[in-house]
């Protein structure tokens, strides 16, 4: 099985630290930011990882190299103009839909213990195109918020439009009220499992967002897309008050993750 793992972004809510290091390889907890989803991955058995690259990439090829010191086999998708975090499956459509039909996409700022096995697992059992992992945090409302039925069917997908007032764009537009009363919001923690055949289903755009160009218009269509919830350990690193507090968090107790 393959990865992607999305590491292109300018990290702009982290200036000015990230105005000479990418944010994923930022440090925290005494690695960059980014093994920690590699090491999520290499604990699932998944060595081929490819990893999109703009801002600064040469840091983070530097750092982590052919990925051999990792135990992984790197392969590097360069953008010299930011693809969105969708745009990277068109570039990378030889390298996801080979022989292996299943392949795994993760955020390169995402610190989590999941079982990504047993999400494998849950995707297979229920012959998903799609399974996303689902988080329920404190603050939903400053999220997006993926609802599951009980069979953790997605039934409908609230991306974010704005936050005063809180306003959603909805996939389906429309809902049941029934339905809509019967379903569970959380939001997505950073981690997809999908079949390759959704790689037909992408749009003709080079840039465009992975939740509003592909995921909720599957969902809007009533596709197999489930969610996975994850009730383990979940942060992200999003500005740097947020940082502050990991980095506190790592030397005061540090969480029991996959072995860096």
């Amino acid at each position: 099985m393959k990865a992607l793992v999305l590491a292109a972004g300018m990290g702009e809510r982290l200036r000015p630290l990230t105005d000479l290091m990418p944010k994923p390889m930022l440090e925290l907890g005494g690695h960059p930011l980014i093994h920690y989803p590699l090491a999520m991955l290499r604990s699932a058995g998944i060595t081929e990882v490819a990893i999109n690259v703009h801002h600064l990439a040469a840091v983070v090829q530097r750092g982590l190299g052919d990925g051999s010191a990792l135990g992984l086999r790197i392969t590097y998708a360069p953008e010299p103009v930011l693809l969105g975090t969708g745009g990277p499956l068109g570039s990378l459509r030889d390298f996801l839909g080979g022989n292996e039909k299943t392949f795994v996409i993760a955020n390169s700022d995402t610190i989590i213990d999941l079982d990504l096995r047993a999400m494998i697992a849950f995707h297979r059992d229920r012959a998903a195109l799609a399974t996303i992992a689902l988080f329920h945090p404190a603050n939903l409302d400053y999220y997006s918020r993926l609802e599951i039925d009980a069979g953790k069917k997605l039934r409908r997908m609230r991306l974010l439009a704005g936050r005063d007032p809180l306003r959603y764009d909805d996939y389906p537009p429309a809902l049941d009220d029934a339905v809509a009363a019967s379903l569970s919001p959380f939001m997505y923690c950073g981690v997809i499992v999908a079949e390759s055949a959704i790689l037909d289903l992408i749009p003709p755009a080079t840039r465009w967002s992975l939740m509003e160009g592909l995921f909720a218009p599957m969902v809007a269509r009533a596709q197999s897309v489930f969610g996975y919830v994850h009730t383990g350990y979940f942060r992200t690193m999003d500005d740097l008050k947020s940082y502050d507090a990991l980095k506190a968090e790592f030397a005061s107790s540090p969480p029991k993750l996959f072995p860096v």
